[in-house]
């Protein structure tokens, strides 16, 4: 985590963004292999996964973030915000881990009893069988292990070797699942190259243990659990309840209700907007998470720098991102086929309402982050209730006239009415 600033040069805008780009590129060979490894396995599924193999694949990651979210956008955030300041060795680093291990071991548990119980609404387009029910929660409760690791590298600000575990994990998805659809066919190869995939990740989990330990970021877990530390983390799991709930459970409902409205074949264009931006957004995403959020959390107790680095990320995010947005629409009829496959440059026409709905939602991540930073449990939850029901609504108005494009209005829509809300509720960090 970067130190707290002390002086004044290093709150002036120009050393915030000098700061902001420096840890930004440090953080980027692990992007940059993250980003590759996913552009890979969109080819992989786009080419060799049959009708819908894209739609699978994107289906697949929601249903892993209906596992992860409530771990990785909940326990993990409040991990970073309480680990960082804190040595090893010392008994309160082991009460907020030992919180972290319990809470997150009774969200799987309770996920994947359900999943076990209840399998139908989840995983019937995979065709499961009960061996593919019992790898995928191994290998669900791998993955999140793994990165309540690289969140205790994270906190320790051990970024090379949290870079090295990225690079590892990004490169043995898309080799499982390249292995297993050459050596697979029929229907059931996606299903089993996507289980396959999720296997690869989750085995990133023994290098991570090994680099944890090599750093002394695995003190024995003794004793009771604290109150105190759990009580705290819970807020965050709150307020990842309210992502799950409003944010990934409606991406998995939208994907099931357009498969059925329009089919496997017409769906996979839209998926591939999607894709598209889901590429991009999860370079953001690493770059927010690793660089801008563990900062905010540190400047918790100086508001007056805290508002100077959130002004100073926007003021760079705003025209780096317009440009970039625009730059991908340019090259929209050659990239799309480049990504996918020939025929996926029919989804060209639908790539404009996409751009528009990420540049608002990019700029209004920041502020929102904010809420998450100060535990604002409330707040955080209503805005993303507010922001499904306006998602929801705008479907209902738009699929009927519009169709696939309807869906990507709707989410013109929702992001548009969300930054202007974060620009009104947080105007105060536009004031000097």
């Amino acid at each position: 985590m970067p130190p707290v600033p002390t002086s004044a040069p290093e709150t002036a805008p120009a050393a915030g963004i000098g700061r902001f780009v420096r840890h930004s590129l440090g953080s980027g060979v692990a992007v940059g292999a993250r980003a590759a490894g996913a552009l890979l396995l969109n080819k992989l599924l786009a080419v060799y996964g049959g009708p819908g193999g894209l739609t699978l694949l994107a289906h697949f990651q929601n249903l892993l973030a209906l596992f992860t979210t409530l771990p990785n956008d909940g326990t993990h955030v409040g991990v970073v915000k309480y680990l960082a300041p804190l040595q090893p060795a010392g008994r309160r680093y082991r009460a907020w881990l030992g919180a972290a291990v319990a809470l997150n071991g009774a969200v799987l548990l309770l996920g994947l009893g359900l999943l076990w119980l209840v399998p139908g609404p989840l995983v019937s387009v995979f065709h499961p069988t009960p061996g593919w029910l019992l790898l995928f929660g191994l290998g669900v409760v791998c993955l999140t292990l793994y990165a309540l690791v690289g969140t205790m590298l994270l906190a320790a600000s051990r970024l090379r070797a949290y870079i090295a575990l990225s690079v590892t994990l990004s490169m043995l998805g898309p080799a499982a699942v390249a292995v297993v659809l050459l050596y697979s066919e029929g229907p059931p190869a996606a299903s089993k190259a996507l289980l396959a995939y999720l296997l690869a990740q989750g085995a990133t989990l023994l290098p991570g243990l090994w680099l944890a330990r090599r750093h002394g970021l695995l003190p024995p877990l003794r004793g009771r659990l604290s109150k105190v530390a759990l009580v705290a983390l819970s807020k965050f799991l709150l307020m990842a309840i309210g992502l799950l709930l409003f944010g990934k459970a409606v991406d998995f409902a939208v994907r099931e209700l357009l498969v059925r409205q329009f089919g496997l074949t017409q769906t996979d264009l839209w998926q591939a907007v999607v894709k598209l931006s889901d590429n991009y957004t999860m370079v953001l995403a690493a770059i927010m998470s690793s660089v801008y959020y563990p900062r905010l959390a540190s400047l918790a107790a100086q508001p007056a720098a805290q508002k100077q680095w959130v002004r100073t990320v926007l003021r760079l995010l705003v025209p780096v991102l317009a440009v970039g947005l625009l730059l991908i629409y340019g090259l929209r009829a050659w990239l799309l086929p480049l990504l996918f496959e020939a025929r996926f440059a029919a989804a060209a026409g639908l790539l404009a309402p996409q751009l528009l709905a990420d540049w608002f939602r990019f700029i209004a991540w920041p502020l929102i982050m904010i809420l998450t930073a100060q535990a604002q449990v409330g707040r955080y939850v209503a805005v993303q209730a507010g922001s499904a029901v306006v998602y929801a609504l705008a479907l209902a108005l738009l699929l009927p006239s519009f169709g696939l494009y309807g869906a990507l209005l709707a989410g013109v829509g929702r992001q548009g009415l969300l930054l202007l809300w974060c620009g009104w509720y947080f105007r105060n960090y536009w004031r000097r």
